[in-house]
């Protein structure tokens, strides 16, 4: 895939406020609503009976030899893991519940994590894996925040713009905003408590939404919960078809199985190294 905005290309050599700056242009450029040729009631893990379970193809193979199915649109996860002061970028694509492709790349990390900065860290490894991608993907699910984030441009908002491609953040922790409804208490599974901007989002009015925590897998315990999710569009997708999305590819785990898959990817990346 081909960098569509290299303006926005993360450059670690910024100082915080030139970073935070640039944040703040991302966030103008990207575009919080449904705009995308794909249909989303397509995208799900069914597919034709016969086709290959998630996780079977080997990593070598990126080809277009499967025709049935073709209909449903590529989704691609993303994760890093890390190795020193090395990230491992790695991308999953799939369609249904086939994987089309995966790549990785490796950079290195310039600067230290800071809270809200996280793209200038790790969106140099996550373009590079990109340049080598021979799908274009019509979403893209990113493991961290998209527009939930202080200037509402987190890394899947960075990285979306940048390639201008439907992109989702899939984080595990609440950065910023505020939830409607408590979520510290054992919320049922598919349940989805909106997240509205606050004070910290510098870049929003006080109150709309920009993202869902969504509980995509709950115990049936009563002594054990599982946190849910934070969801938020990244670009060119409304919040509430992001959360849509990441309940369609659960499947019996937290994660949604693109970023599963991606996370498992550059976990094996991680044990090459």
């Amino acid at each position: 895939m081909d960098i569509v905005r290299p303006e926005f290309v993360p450059d670690p050599s910024l100082s915080t406020a030139e970073m935070e700056a640039l944040q703040r242009d991302i966030a103008e450029a990207a575009v919080f609503a449904d705009e995308f040729a794909f249909d989303p009631d397509a995208v799900s893990l069914d597919g034709p009976a016969g086709q290959q379970t998630l996780g079977e193809r080997p990593a070598s193979v990126a080809d277009d030899t499967a025709t049935e199915g073709a209909d449903q649109p590529l989704v691609a996860g993303v994760d890093q893991a890390f190795v020193g002061d090395r990230a491992i970028s790695a991308i999953v694509v799939l369609r249904g519940r086939e994987v089309i492709e995966r790549v990785y790349a490796v950079e290195p990390t310039e600067i230290p994590y800071v809270p809200g900065l996280l793209s200038f860290r790790e969106g140099g490894a996550i373009l590079a894996a990109f340049s080598a991608l021979e799908h274009v993907p019509d979403i893209v699910f990113v493991d961290g925040s998209g527009r939930i984030h202080y200037r509402e441009a987190g890394l899947a908002t960075h990285i979306g713009v940048t390639l201008d491609v439907p992109a989702i953040g899939v984080a595990k922790n609440l950065l910023c905003g505020r939830p409607r409804e408590s979520l510290d208490r054992k919320l049922p599974e598919g349940a989805r408590v909106a997240i509205e901007a606050d004070a910290e989002v510098e870049t929003a009015t006080d109150g709309p939404i920009i993202g869902y925590a969504v509980q995509s897998r709950q115990y049936d315990s009563s002594s054990q919960y599982i946190n849910p999710l934070v969801v938020s569009p990244g670009h060119r997708v409304s919040a509430a078809t992001a959360a849509d999305l990441v309940v369609a590819t659960a499947a019996g785990y937290k994660l949604p199985e693109p970023t599963r898959l991606a996370d498992a990817y550059a976990d094996s990346v991680k044990g090459d190294l």
